[in-house]
């Protein structure tokens, strides 16, 4: 591939992540007659930590049509804050992405997750197994939500289950789609 290509693939991929950040900001701005999404009463950040499969989603427009979507979270000792690292599968071929977050609030339920500097989002876990095997994570629009686990594949009575509270809390759950993970 020549420079000149390799430029012009990065700055449509910058293009789409700055179209993405508009959105969920603007969106953020936007007025919202819901209750406030109910998030987990605490979450021990040090157990969060580590690898989860991304089982379902309502995607951003980076993660359309794309597979094998995989979150890494670790916790920056130093800079005090979570470093993650999301990769996936789109149009054959494999797409990495890293991006910052701090624990916003003490109960360590809600995050603060930037792409790029200056712009944070609001990242909420809205559900979480004791045992910590699976999480759900949203956006307090309800515009995007992830269904993740430890392990690649889910129980389907577990993810009905998710899928079930997440209406509860007036999610619109026939844009959730499951993510290939095999």
């Amino acid at each position: 591939m020549s420079h000149i290509s390799l430029v012009i693939k990065r700055y449509t991929e910058l293009m789409k992540i700055l179209t993405l950040l508009s959105t969920l900001f603007l969106a953020s701005c936007a007025s919202n007659k819901l209750p406030p999404l109910e998030k987990v009463k605490s979450v021990d950040i040090q157990r969060f930590m580590g690898r989860w499969y991304v089982i379902a989603n309502i995607p951003t427009f980076i993660e359309k049509n794309a597979t094998h979507g995989i979150e890494n979270y670790s916790w920056n000792e130093k800079e005090q804050r979570i470093d993650v690292f999301f990769t996936q599968i789109k149009d054959g071929e494999k797409k990495e992405y890293t991006q910052k977050a701090w624990v916003h609030d003490p109960s360590g339920n809600e995050w603060k997750i930037q792409f790029f500097w200056p712009l944070k989002f609001s990242y909420l876990v809205l559900d979480l197994a004791q045992d910590y095997s699976w999480t759900v994570v949203g956006v307090p629009n309800r515009d995007y939500v992830w269904i993740m686990s430890r392990e690649k594949t889910m129980d389907e009575k577990t993810y009905s289950e998710i899928v079930s509270r997440l209406k509860d809390q007036h999610y619109d759950v026939s844009q959730i789609q499951k993510v290939k993970q095999d």
